[in-house]
């Protein structure tokens, strides 16, 4: 039975990939490049089956493609293969992207979120006052329009896509700079007077296959009105730990990185020592980001749902403009 499902598995797989309809003959060659010898026949019959199943759907002559359900099915047999999937995702950004502090070019990685450009237009306001109060990854942000591409993601007509700096491009900078910086969990922070007090939801990266900040947004456990209002609320954060001997330069590379839009950490401990409760590895030192999906958060808070992606792709870094000027840039889409 389990070589049967991953039979069927590698197929829709292929349906994905095409992202156009395929035929019998089609899907075994691409099988067979990809080293699964499948014959034609074997290939017809599993087609049936997945049919029936609604997870493909026949469009005449030209062959079969995959379905809403046979995406979502696909996507959940890799979870259930690859559990610590996000910290491996994360890895493969960090390693792809090209960014450049010293010239600021290259690539950054980014979350997009697929919104209604009218109800952002309502909540404008706040996202600002998020990148403002210095709760969101810096300050730069992007739209993308209908039928623009992000990685997996295109935008559809009557949408656009709200990109923001996913902190993860924090680490790739980091890494370029001969400083590993180790993502340990993301989590729902406390603010106290507009500080990092305390995390009071964590999930841990190597556990998870969805980003911690998309779980939170979407179960409404955040509280970032009341954040804005009086830095007393509930926000996203992540937990990272870089080497204890790293600290000055640590800091030292945090200021240039404000400077040019993108400071996102809130908190940088010392070595060794415990950082808002959270026991840190010996010889390291414990560094508390913000999330870079935190301005769109408000959003869900007034009771919009939208579909949010962290890590969504990589987009060069002259796409990206300063928050004050969203709200202009905004009405081209309306």
């Amino acid at each position: 039975m389990q070589k049967k499902y991953d039979k069927k598995t590698a197929i829709l797989n292929v349906l994905k990939e095409q992202n156009r309809p395929s035929s019998a003959v089609k899907i075994t060659e691409q099988l067979c490049l990809s080293g699964i010898d499948f014959s034609e026949r074997t290939v017809r019959f599993y087609l049936k089956e997945l049919d029936d199943a609604g997870l493909t759907v026949a469009c005449g002559k030209k062959g079969r493609t995959i379905t809403e359900a046979g995406l979502a099915e696909l996507q959940s047999s890799q979870i259930i293969q690859s559990p610590g999937y996000l910290s491996a995702k994360i890895d493969q950004m960090i390693y792809g992207m090209s960014f450049d502090l010293a010239t600021r070019s290259g690539t950054v990685v980014v979350n997009t979120s697929v919104v209604d450009p009218h109800q952002l237009t309502g909540c404008s306001r706040n996202i600002c006052d998020i990148f403002a109060k210095g709760f969101g990854m810096g300050r730069l942000m992007t739209l993308i329009g209908p039928g623009e591409t992000i990685g997996e993601l295109t935008i559809p007509q009557g949408k656009i896509g709200f990109c923001t700096v996913c902190s993860i491009t924090i680490n790739g900078v980091l890494l370029k700079h001969g400083i590993p910086m180790t993502s340990r969990f993301g989590g729902l922070l406390r603010l106290q007077d507009g500080k990092a007090f305390r995390f009071v939801e964590m999930i841990h990266y190597d556990a998870t296959s969805i980003d911690p900040l998309e779980v939170f947004i979407r179960s409404g456990m955040t509280d970032y009105h009341q954040a804005i209002k009086d830095g007393n609320g509930l926000i996203g954060a992540s937990f990272r730990e870089v080497p204890g001997k790293s600290r000055q330069r640590l800091s030292t590379i945090a200021e240039q990185l404000k400077i040019i839009g993108l400071g996102a950490i809130m908190e940088i401990g010392m070595p060794g020592q415990p950082l808002l409760e959270i026991p840190v590895t010996c010889g390291r030192v414990g560094v508390v980001i913000a999330g870079g999906l935190n301005p769109i958060a408000i959003l869900e808070e007034l009771g919009h749902r939208i579909y949010s992606r962290a890590l969504s792709g990589l987009l060069g870094y002259d796409r990206l403009f300063n928050f004050e000027e969203f709200p202009s840039r905004l009405k081209q889409y309306l």
